[in-house]
């Protein structure tokens, strides 16, 4: 299956709660049905993150493990 992203952010250079709200924020900047590559430290953001966009509503694609400590969490942004 192969997923077009629409856009990226880092979150790997903030702590929780921070790193939900830039990812919200990264997330509302995009349309409906646009997919966001958010890349995450292991741990609590990894635990968290995918949770608190799932409570949202959108859409999780993928996790992916990046093997250097970090994770990238696919997202397709669902419609208001």
């Amino acid at each position: 299956m192969d997923i077009e992203i629409d856009e990226s952010v880092d979150i790997t250079n903030v702590v929780c709660p921070v790193t939900f709200v830039k990812a919200k924020v990264a997330l509302e900047e995009l349309e409906e049905g646009q997919v966001l590559s958010i890349r995450m430290n292991d741990g609590e953001p990894v635990q968290n993150v995918p949770r608190s966009i799932k409570d949202e509503g959108h859409k999780i694609l993928r996790l992916l493990d990046n093997k250097d400590g970090t994770y990238s969490l696919i997202v397709r942004k669902a419609g208001e």
